[in-house]
């Protein structure tokens, strides 16, 4: 019988490409989210729950009794989720969570955090950030995220818990603001592409390929922190410039046009030796073919767009 995969935040930017590898690793996966969805099937079930509401929580999970918790479920609004106050209450409601899964007797816990629990000091130039280097978060998101890590492995039981750490990502149904879509979308559309200088070097990676990650260390008996990232870094004006490349339109990038954020880290790249040597994912994150991808969705959600004066 195959082993069953409760995923919170299943619809989400990260949660829904968890879903398809854990699959083809022969869980039998229940994805919950906020609102009902369609796409019942062999393998794969859907669940509607408000994951803020303990008893609902508690319910769920007495539903469906999984063995395997891949909680993705938090409060990412664009522009909000670094200083909302839902980061607290996203904090409360995962802990109440994972506690009751292992008092059900869960078998194993993966927990999503970010390299925003990291301390920011730029430390030795170049070098990449393990999961021992200092963490001390400067946002409330970083801050709710790194107690919600400290209490997870605190939790009596028999569940062996992983913390996977994220880095930059890219992919399917991000906010129209973030960087790649924003770049993308004014590309295709003939019009300028305005950014910042993009000197900082970063960390990025699609969705796609970190669902596969994420899988794999869910399967794993890895317990910890695991920077979950392709360990490559890149310039985010290189980035930008491959994707004006990779649209056709590079006289359309305006790198310096927009004003520098006052205060960035001028290298927030992972170092991924547990992901590779502990969990076994040594699959490259493959940048450009991502990026290719990225703008074929950005150009399909274009053709979909309701035209102006229409109704």
């Amino acid at each position: 019988m195959a082993e069953r995969v409760l995923v919170t935040g299943a619809s989400g930017l990260v949660g829904r490409q968890v879903l398809a590898p854990l699959r083809a690793l022969g869980f039998e996966v229940h994805a919950v989210a906020r609102q009902p969805r369609a796409g019942q099937g062999e393998g794969l079930h859907w669940h509607a729950a408000d994951l803020l509401d303990e008893a609902t929580a508690g319910a769920l999970l007495r539903q469906v009794r999984p063995t395997v918790l891949v909680h993705a479920a938090w409060y990412v609004e664009h522009g909000r989720f670094w200083t909302a106050p839902e980061n607290a209450a996203w904090l409360e409601a995962s802990t109440a969570l994972a506690a009751a899964f292992v008092a059900g007797g869960g078998r194993r816990l993966l927990g999503l955090g970010s390299c925003a629990e990291y301390a920011l000091e730029a430390g030795a130039a170049g070098q990449p950030w393990p999961e021992a280097r200092r963490i001390a978060p400067a946002t409330p998101y970083g801050q709710a995220k790194a107690a919600l890590a400290a209490r997870l492995a605190g939790m009596a039981g028999g569940a062996s818990v992983a913390w996977a750490r994220l880095f930059h990502l890219f992919g399917p149904g991000e906010a129209p603001a973030r960087l790649v879509p924003a770049v993308a979308l004014a590309l295709l559309r003939g019009e300028p592409a305005a950014c910042a200088s993009g000197r900082p070097v970063r960390d990025f990676a699609s969705t796609w390929w970190l669902g596969r990650a994420l899988a794999a260390l869910a399967a794993s008996p890895v317990t910890g922190a695991v920077n979950v990232a392709s360990g490559q870094g890149v310039s985010i004006a290189a980035l930008a410039q491959q994707l004006a490349s990779l649209a056709g339109r590079p006289e359309l990038l305006r790198l310096g046009a927009l004003p520098d954020r006052p205060g960035e880290v001028p290298f927030q790249v992972a170092d991924t030796t547990r992901l590779r040597q502990a969990v076994g994912f040594t699959e490259a994150a493959p940048l450009a073919a991502d990026l290719r991808a990225m703008l074929d969705v950005v150009r399909a959600s274009l053709r979909t767009a309701p035209q102006a004066g229409n109704h």
